[in-house]
């Protein structure tokens, strides 16, 4: 790309390349429980069971609503998913991980993290962490690209 090493043209074809192998790899596991990465994104917010209303859903998982309806509905009929109405907003809708959903996500979280660690993918944190300081970095505002194209 550059014959400078370090130039930014590397950081983002090492991004775009690490990004890609990463989610062939992520596919591969999660097709064996017929789960693509996009559902795997949503289980994985779930998990940590606060349950989320579905516009942060869609934005962490980087999926328009009509998208992430579909995806959701998909993992409902799967009993891994249930929504409910907000108790502090009736306007909104929150999604959890039903007790199917707790166990699948954990059991698949093992199989992911074996993986990794097969890859040679470090366990540790450093790297989530520099990631998240270049994300803030360069999107101070905390905005999120699929947030910015619904509004238009």
């Amino acid at each position: 790309m550059s014959d400078v090493p370090g130039a930014p043209a590397d950081l983002l074809r090492s991004l775009t390349r690490a990004e890609r192998l990463l989610s062939r790899r992520m596919a591969a596991v999660l097709a064996d429980d017929e789960l693509t990465t996009e559902a795997w994104r949503v289980l994985c917010l779930l998990a940590d069971g606060q349950g989320h209303p579905m516009s942060e859903v869609s934005a962490e998982a980087s999926l328009p609503p009509g998208t992430l309806t579909k995806l959701v509905d998909q993992l409902v009929d799967r009993n891994l998913v249930f929504r409910r109405i907000d108790v502090l907003d009736r306007r909104r809708i929150r999604a959890y991980l039903t007790t199917r959903g707790r166990r699948e996500h954990a059991r698949i979280d093992e199989r992911v993290r074996a993986s990794l660690a097969e890859a040679g993918v470090p366990a540790d944190t450093a790297l989530v962490d520099h990631l998240a300081d270049l994300i803030a970095r360069l999107d101070p505002a905390g905005r999120r690209d699929n947030e910015a194209a619904f509004r238009g």
